[in-house]
């Protein structure tokens, strides 16, 4: 990684040049090299590269506030500036049609090396759903895959935290922010993000202070699916900005997977869609891990408490990590039992239930109740019910 303090001032001047964007950045640093070489040339040298107007925006003063401040937060300890021309750059960005000149790490940027898979998907996600993520991201991350997410509430979150879960041993997990990194978005978050950034690595493009902009996120959105090798949908609406992560993985060559779910639901439907256009339906962990495998010829490491080496003869191999953790067994009455089968798996209100059932509501829910606190079933919006 760039160590200079120089080197890296250049770059961050760079960076900050008014209205000089990533096409022409990439086109000066073609045509001279190093950003100081780019400062170094003439005005009618820049401007045959970029037009006299960005040209006389590069040669314009520095704005040394900014430079200085990023600086010394790269000076602290756990903060990590990568430029294009860093080793350490994650080479997957350079399949994006514009990969960032900078990018500010909080963490251990090792993992930004390692195969990687994102997980993405609604904010307002359902019980179940943050069950699946939270299950996938731990049985992959185990698997020795880098978790990719966006700290979004709802989905993302539950990906961070099952990648978290896997422990040291697992593939870790990587933030992707729409804000500069020094704030984070949103707040309810904050505590996830130090717990990110001492045990995985936060990531952004943005400058220090950046708010969070609403076209930031799209932005941001590019570099999930850059550097991960796959993105799989957990659930999505139809106009999901899940879907706008899922497109840009399929435009950089990634493989999309997307979980199904009950025809009911809308947060199934963006799912659905993406599996219609060609995404691969998964219902395990192993089903993804097997399509990556293949593709990056990698093999992953063994679970946990299994080491590699001569395999007992007649010994079964382990089985594959399921979609959602195990739910305790529990002893339900006969009506219990009766009432969730009838509830099946489709999400179902609670007149509907009470009239399939043959019950007044007031005798539903007094059965409802201990079946949601044992964790059988949770509320949606809509006050609908849904099975887990």
């Amino acid at each position: 990684m760039a160590t200079d303090a120089d080197d890296l001032a250049h770059w961050l001047r760079l960076s900050a040049v008014p209205g000089l964007g990533a096409a022409h950045q990439r086109n000066l640093l073609a045509a001279f090299g190093l950003p100081q070489h780019i400062f170094a040339a003439s005005r009618g040298t820049l401007a045959a590269v970029v037009g006299s107007e960005a040209a006389a925006a590069v040669l314009a003063p520095p704005p040394q506030e900014r430079i200085e401040q990023g600086l010394a937060w790269a000076a602290e300890s756990g903060n990590h500036l990568l430029t294009l021309a860093d080793d350490a750059y994650p080479r997957s960005l350079f399949d994006i049609a514009d990969p960032p000149l900078l990018l500010y790490l909080k963490g251990r940027p090792e993992l930004l090396q390692r195969p990687a898979l994102a997980l993405v998907g609604a904010r307002s996600s359902t019980v179940q759903g943050d069950a699946n993520a939270e299950a996938f991201a731990r049985a992959l991350a185990t698997q020795g895959f880098a978790i990719v997410s966006g700290l979004a509430l709802g989905i993302d979150a539950a990906a961070h935290r099952g990648a978290l879960a896997a422990g040291a041993e697992g593939g870790g997990t990587v933030a992707v922010i729409g804000t500069g990194i020094d704030r984070i978005y949103p707040a309810k978050n904050a505590a996830l993000a130090r717990e990110i950034a001492a045990a995985g690595v936060v990531v952004s493009e943005l400058p220090l202070g950046t708010p969070p902009l609403p076209h930031n996120f799209p932005r941001r959105n590019r570099l999930i699916a850059g550097l991960a090798h796959g993105v799989l949908v957990v659930e999505a609406a139809v106009n999901s900005g899940s879907l706008i992560t899922a497109r840009l993985a399929t435009e950089s060559g990634r493989e999309v997977f997307a979980i199904p779910g009950s025809i009911h639901s809308p947060l199934a439907r963006g799912c659905h869609r993406l599996i219609r256009d060609g995404a691969k339906l998964v219902e395990t962990a192993e089903d993804v891990v097997e399509e990556l495998r293949g593709r990056l010829g990698w093999e992953a490491p063994p679970p946990p408490g299994r080491r590699r080496g001569r395999r007992t003869p007649g010994a079964d191999a382990p089985e594959p990590p399921s979609a959602a953790p195990a739910q305790a067994v529990l002893v339900l009455d006969a009506e219990a039992a009766r009432v969730l089968q009838i509830l099946g798996h489709d999400p179902v209100d609670i007149d509907t239930l009470a009239q399939r059932c043959g019950l007044t509501v007031d005798a539903l829910y007094a059965i409802l109740l201990p079946l949601e606190l044992d964790g059988h079933l949770a509320r949606l919006p809509g006050g609908r019910l849904h099975r887990i």
